[in-house]
């Protein structure tokens, strides 16, 4: 016999928490479908816990109109949940005279994206900020922050199941068959089962496009192709000198090596980025030696065998190597044609800020196309 359920949301990673939580206080039926043994296992458990002001990205993106109006939304809940973070603030350093041209580039897309707290500072200014800076110029990022995924990811799930909603673990999405009544879900794990849903919110990570390809009724021209980037992190052997994050200007291919803080005040510096084929989280010391000289360029007291292996994160990417970054993908039943049905693809940074607006979106999609 299939059951019936309102909605499905596979993932509990912290969008697919956020959206289960959305749907759950509309008083919508939720079930949380989890392949693993416990919520954030994957990529929201393995990221640098920054809250992202919304800087880098294009006007008109969704990743720069959801993180800004995602990085309020997150800061008030975390306000409110009593969740721990703290609004530290960023610098982000020019190191040599030609970088400093692009400061006022990126100070300017901040503010098309609507950050409008960005402040230019002198080497001197800097300094007195982050006396072991060393730099020629600065801009200082007031809205960012850094925030304990954890305790974030618990108080989604904690209100979504105030709310009604249910987290099942070990429970892996088989296959899906689209119909005129609902999407039919075949569930594994030690209870197998088959629920008849009136949506499906994909939110699997890193597995989106594969649970994508599992539903039928879905256009395989619908689901991109994966690919994995891991950036690997190392922290800091010691107390770190700086209490703010520190960003070099963006480089080709990437933000560069930066040094990132959590709430302790420890320091990791990443990510070092590379294409792999499959999931690996292994950090090989021997990836840490070609850290210390970009750091040293606006740290110049970084002491040798100063640097750790840490951790490493995947992030779902839907481009490849030497392909422009792709925006989020949000993908409903306009560009689909399956009722009820929400693909999330490219969920990477920054994610985690977004995590409430991109909620709110899913929400709003679904109630367009009911």
């Amino acid at each position: 016999m299939t059951e019936r359920v309102d909605a499905l949301v596979v993932g509990a990673g912290v969008v697919g928490l956020a959206c289960a939580r959305a749907l759950a206080r509309m008083g919508r039926e939720v079930i949380i479908l989890e392949r693993h043994d416990a919520f954030g296992a994957e990529t929201s458990a393995r990221n640098s816990e920054v809250i992202h002001a919304g800087i880098y990205y294009p006007a008109g993106s969704l990743k720069a109109r959801l993180c800004v109006s995602g990085r309020e939304q997150l800061y008030a809940f975390c306000q409110e949940y009593g969740v721990n973070h703290r609004r530290c603030g960023k610098l982000i350093v020019a190191t040599a005279p030609e970088q400093e041209s692009k400061l006022a580039e990126i100070q300017e897309r901040a503010l098309r994206n609507g950050v409008g707290d960005m402040r230019r500072l002198s080497a001197a200014e800097a300094h007195a900020l982050e006396p072991a800076l060393s730099c020629r110029a600065a801009l200082l990022s007031a809205s960012t922050g850094i925030v304990d995924s954890h305790g974030l990811m618990l108080a989604l799930l904690g209100d979504a199941e105030r709310h009604g909603a249910v987290l099942a673990l070990q429970s892996p999405m088989i296959s899906a068959v689209a119909g005129r009544d609902g999407i039919e879900v075949e569930i594994g794990g030690a209870s197998p089962m088959r629920v008849r849903a009136s949506l499906l919110i994909n939110s699997a990570g890193l597995s989106a496009p594969a649970m994508a390809s599992r539903i039928d009724g879905l256009g395989s021209d619908k689901v991109p192709q994966s690919y994995l980037a891991k950036g690997n992190y190392f922290m800091l052997s010691g107390k770190s000198p700086f209490s703010r994050l520190v960003y070099p200007v963006p480089e080709p291919g990437g933000l560069g090596v930066h040094l990132t803080l959590d709430l302790g005040g420890q320091a990791r510096f990443g990510p070092d980025v590379e294409w792999v084929d499959e999931i690996d989280y292994s950090v090989s010391p021997e990836r840490g030696q070609r850290f210390y000289g970009a750091i040293r360029k606006y740290w110049p007291d970084l002491q040798d065998q100063a640097l750790q292996p840490a951790y490493a994160g995947m992030r779902p990417k839907i481009v490849g190597p030497g392909e422009p970054d792709a925006d989020f993908c949000i993908q409903g039943p306009a560009d689909h044609g399956v009722p009820g049905l929400i693909n999330l693809f490219g969920i990477e940074s920054p994610g985690l800020t977004s995590c409430l607006a991109i909620a709110d979106l899913v929400c709003e999609n679904l109630l367009l196309h009911q």
